[in-house]
């Protein structure tokens, strides 16, 4: 694939189609040196984007956390990424919302007279993993702590979160893992950089409570159809040293969708029939 400044297609930035590669900011943007910056990542399948007006919705949310206000309504939004499907003939795609504080009077920390820009790219993307969607991630454990929610806006999907994430991904792929596992700052399992986390235990399911990280619609749709298929979700505060005694393991997220976690550190993990079931449902769901 090439690089991501260096492709044909067309973005819609500000109201406007442009193209591709004419998509671009000034080097003076708040958000590239103050990370006041908030997105969404949302997948197609078969030309409908799976909870698109819950994404648009919390792309609001997240700019409001971050003290701005997005120039554009929940439904022009909505519009806005059903035009770049229809414009670059895609349907089975990840689409990216993402919206800004730009170059403005203001060049420091406060930036309220700088103008808020937002951009929405689409593309075709496959599994987030990899071959892991089948075999089962390899998950390393990150150096770094998800901290308290007195000290970040943590239910805000805010690109100033997810430093930690790459340089966590970073060491993880170094090591030759997929992904990493995030302790929070209390020393409890969090999420992945990327993806929340489930764990299975005498055919009843076991998350962390997602207090301190972002609470993924996809972590809430799968909780929801477990609950209809009247399998026990327990929403709790887990020990690392649990790790051991849990039988099955899976990642949720929009990218990642439905993906088994075969190991993490030194525990290991079995591929098996409720994690297959979740993945085969939630694939059901997404393109019924």
């Amino acid at each position: 694939m090439a690089a991501y400044d260096d492709r044909d297609g067309k973005i819609w930035f500000d109201g406007q189609m442009v193209d591709w590669r004419a998509a671009n900011v000034h080097v003076l943007s708040h958000a590239m040196h103050y990370a006041s910056s908030v997105f969404e990542g949302e997948r197609a399948y078969n030309g409908k984007i799976f909870l698109s007006r819950e994404h648009s919705e919390r792309l609001h949310f997240s700019a409001g956390e971050l003290d701005f206000e997005i120039p554009y309504t929940v439904d022009e939004i909505e519009a806005a990424k059903a035009q770049v499907l229809q414009v670059n003939g895609l349907t089975d795609a990840y689409v990216r919302a993402v919206a800004w504080r730009g170059a403005g009077e203001d060049m420091g920390v406060a930036s309220a007279r700088n103008p808020v820009h937002l951009a929405i790219a689409a593309w075709e993307w496959g599994n987030y993993y990899g071959d892991a969607k089948t075999k089962g991630a390899k998950i390393d454990i990150a150096k770094w702590k998800r901290p308290s929610p007195e000290t970040i806006p943590v239910h805000a999907k805010a690109a100033g979160l997810y430093m930690i994430c790459t340089t966590s991904k970073h060491a993880a792929e170094a090591k030759g893992c997929s992904d990493a596992l995030f302790m929070d700052w209390r020393g409890y399992v969090a999420e992945c950089t990327g993806a929340n986390i489930f764990f299975v235990k005498d055919g009843e399911v076991h998350t962390p409570m997602a207090d301190c990280f972002l609470n993924g619609l996809t972590r809430q749709t799968v909780i929801g159809r477990l609950k209809e298929k009247q399998i026990k979700v327990h929403e709790r505060v887990i020990m690392p040293n649990e790790l051991e005694s849990f039988e099955q393991c899976w990642l949720t997220g929009t990218a990642a969708e439905v993906t088994p976690v075969g190991q993490i550190g030194d525990y290991n993990f079995e591929v098996g029939s409720l994690v297959l079931d979740v993945a085969d449902d939630y694939e059901k769901l997404v393109r019924a």
